[in-house]
């Protein structure tokens, strides 16, 4: 069975991840829908009859915490006092959480074969350019643990292959949020990672109102949706801004 890892990236997704998921249940398909933010209650936007999706969530905090204690436990034979102090000193670094979060990402998707994954989450520059060097990335963890895991030396080739991992952008109609998207964009490509759609996320320029402060806020986004529209080379939607997302 071929299976298709759909990932959303960026900050401004919210609910997008979940009508994506619910979209893919909709059609048959049984989903594996996960998110980086522990804050994140996906569930509540996942109608109580939908029994083809599975909801996790990958606690940053609670990665790192296990990957500390499995790499010291690991080496706590092999180094002296002052080598184990340098490794928990050296496990600090910020790599640390790149790395823990990233194998609990490689340990889903190795897990969920018979799934279509969909990865709400927000990679930060570090984890991209690991990616970028796939080597390097290798090397960190061999270093680190004194191997690489099957599920990452996995997931990396992976996550390069356009027909099993689809890559969307959710971004606002305003000027930060664009940006950091393209330069989200700029990396990924540079990674060998390419997006096939971005999506404007709350967008008042899809509404039909006639408010005269919120026609001043439609004339705003026009110079944005127009700068995602050639940055994803006119594969972009615009989701109007709702009070309340659906649950249907």
């Amino acid at each position: 069975m071929k299976i298709e890892e759909n990932f959303l990236i960026n900050r401004y997704s919210k609910a997008k991840a979940s009508a994506i998921a619910q979209g893919l249940a909709k059609k048959g398909h049984r989903v594996h829908l996960t998110t980086t933010d522990p804050a994140t209650h996906l569930e509540y936007h996942i109608r109580n009859d939908q029994k083809l999706i599975t909801v996790s969530r990958i606690d940053p905090k609670v990665e790192v915490e296990n990957y500390k204690n499995e790499v010291i436990q690991q080496s706590a034979d092999s180094l002296d006092e002052e080598g184990l102090a340098y490794l928990e000193e050296d496990l600090r670094s910020p790599c640390t959480e790149e790395i823990a979060v990233f194998r609990a990402f490689a340990d889903i998707v190795e897990k969920t074969t018979e799934e279509i994954v969909v990865i709400d989450t927000a990679p930060t520059g570090h984890t991209l350019l690991l990616l970028d060097a796939a080597q390097a990335y290798h090397k960190e963890i061999t270093r680190s643990t004194g191997e690489v895991p099957k599920s990452i030396q996995d997931l990396l080739p992976r996550l390069r292959n356009h027909e099993e991992i689809s890559v969307v952008i959710v971004t606002l109609a305003e000027a930060t949020p664009v940006h950091e998207s393209t330069r989200l964009q700029e990396d990924l490509l540079r990674a060998g990672i390419t997006p096939i759609w971005w999506v404007i996320n709350q967008s008042f320029y899809a509404t039909p109102t006639d408010d005269p402060i919120l026609r001043g806020r439609v004339y705003s986004e026009k110079a944005w949706i127009e700068e995602v529209k050639n940055k994803s080379q006119n594969h972009f939607a615009v989701i109007l801004w709702i009070y309340e997302e659906s649950r249907e």
